[in-house]
């Protein structure tokens, strides 16, 4: 967000990089968050190398992961990051405290209700939050591994293996963390600015030094010529995705710029131009606020994997995957060909958690109540209701249209073609036209883009409706006429073509 011209931009971190903020021309928090995630990136790989788990205990990895991601969230949110650690104690207490029956609940009713609760005053305390830090993203981080933490304490200590899914009793966990486990996992410096969540048994297993090697003997290694487990390095990956990164910050720094979301609600740009066009320039929009989700989530991801977490196995060639943390899929995402697919391959790890915490365990509507529950969890801005609840009848309508006119396309590769371009396209603009208020934020713009499409959806409808009811008058006029002699049965089954008739009506009788 670029700062308001005469108005100093305010930020409750550190100030030491108020130089090269001005110089720049950008505000204040975005410079130290990205500061803080390429020193991060640094440490990661300091990390790996000389604190690995063979030159170190996990007593020590812990401590120095904690005390580094404290140092970060206070470098980048000062005072605020106080409501951070207030929520992790908080949430260590309720994890020692209350009953296992009842943990997972108290668990995410209070990480809920406190994030709730600094959304409302962020935004309308702060007046929407313009000129105050944005520190709700480690919150809603913070949130989901308390919450994922929670649930699997319960199910593993709580709950018979039996009641369990398969997925549930893999990531169950047996005893209650530590005090170090549990901040080191909340507040460890990798995942702390920016994510992403991951299970608190990888993570363990990371600090321990099992992580890799755990996915290694699922294969076998001897089939393929190795006499001992092979050492897969993650800086071809981190290579990748610093690429992507990097690609990500340009396509911020130009489209971003240059195709402003605010175009899409002005006046004029609404009243004169066609739909077709607008619609195509919503498009252009929302395709240009997609950068910096990839800017942030990819280089987070990178930071994991030089520290050496998040590795995820090896595929049928022997390839090594370092994907186990990814929040997206940018090639899934830009040719998904239905809502269902595009969602799964954006923001992985919160549509992860979602689907532990609420789809799997919802007694009733789950598709309806993750949603809800994704549009608490982002913040009480109207425009994420907006956007979470048209993608509710987005969801639903895109899976039956799915289910009963795929398998008619099936049949050939032309077909099956064709249906994957119309497919596409029309899932890429369902897309655009369901999240512009969340890019929007506030109601008055939101309506102001929507009105005008549901007047063109309500025009079109009238217009469908009075062709219908206009052949009904005609076919009934038909039948009148018929009845009284006036016009063959036969043309009954040509209704609109009433013209022999209206002739036959209009030429007079030689009695009249």
């Amino acid at each position: 967000m670029a700062e308001a011209p005469g108005v100093p931009y305010r930020t409750t971190g550190s100030t030491l990089l108020h130089p090269l903020s001005q110089r720049l021309g950008t505000p204040l928090d975005q410079v130290n968050f990205v500061a803080c995630q390429l020193f991060a990136l640094v440490a990661a790989f300091w990390f790996r190398i000389y604190l690995s788990p063979s030159n170190a205990s996990s007593v020590v990895r812990h401590a120095f992961a904690t005390l580094f991601g404290i140092y970060f969230a206070v470098f980048c949110f000062g005072w605020y990051s106080i409501h951070i650690f207030v929520l992790v104690m908080l949430s260590y207490g309720i994890m020692n405290m209350a009953s296992i029956p009842n943990v997972h609940r108290y668990s995410f009713v209070v990480a809920m209700g406190y994030l709730t609760l600094c959304h409302i005053s962020r935004i309308y305390i702060f007046n929407y939050g313009i000129l105050t830090t944005d520190f709700s993203g480690p919150l809603m981080i913070i949130t989901q591994k308390i919450t994922t933490l929670a649930f699997q304490v319960h199910d593993g200590i709580g709950r018979q293996a039996e009641d369990l899914t398969a997925e549930q009793n893999r990531l169950a966990i047996k005893t209650r963390p530590s005090f170090l486990e549990h901040l080191s996992y909340l507040l460890n410096f990798m995942s702390v600015i920016a994510g992403p969540c991951s299970n608190f048994k990888d993570y363990i297993a990371f600090i321990e030094g099992r992580h890799v090697h755990m996915k290694l003997l699922e294969v076998n290694w001897k089939q393929k010529g190795y006499d001992r487990l092979p050492d897969p390095s993650p800086t071809g990956a981190v290579i990748y995705k610093l690429c992507i990164t990097f690609v990500s910050l340009l396509l911020f720094l130009t489209l971003t710029k240059a195709y402003p979301v605010t175009y899409l609600v002005d006046s004029q740009f609404i009243n004169n131009t066609p739909f077709l066009s607008r619609l195509g320039y919503l498009y252009i929009v929302m395709q240009a606020s997609k950068p910096k989700y990839y800017f942030a989530w990819t280089l987070a991801d990178a930071i994991n994997n030089a520290a050496g977490y998040g590795f995820s196995g090896v595929d049928e060639q022997g390839n090594f995957h370092w994907d186990l943390l990814s929040n997206l899929n940018v090639w899934n995402i830009e040719t998904a060909t239905s809502f269902k697919m595009y969602i799964e391959n954006w923001n992985i790890q919160t549509a992860a958690w979602l689907k532990r915490v609420c789809y799997d365990r919802a007694p009733w509507y789950p598709t309806a109540l993750t949603f809800i529950l994704s549009a608490l969890w982002h913040g009480v801005y109207p425009g994420y209701y907006f956007t979470f609840i048209t993608g509710i009848l987005m969801t639903v309508a895109s899976r039956a249209i799915r289910n009963n006119y795929r398998h008619y396309f099936l049949s050939s590769k032309p077909l099956k073609m064709i249906y994957d371009i119309v497919t596409w396209f029309v899932t890429q603009l369902a897309v655009c036209y369901t999240v512009a208020p969340f890019v929007m934020l506030a109601v008055e713009p939101t309506i102001r883009l929507y009105k005008p499409a549901v007047l063109n959806h309500c025009v079109g409808t009238q217009k469908h409706v009075a062709k219908s009811w206009e052949v009904c008058h005609r076919k009934l006029a038909a039948r009148r006429a018929a009845s009284l002699g006036l016009l063959p049965p036969a043309t009954l089954c040509c209704p609109q073509q009433p013209a022999p008739a209206a002739q036959h009506r209009q030429q007079p009788e030689p009695d009249e």
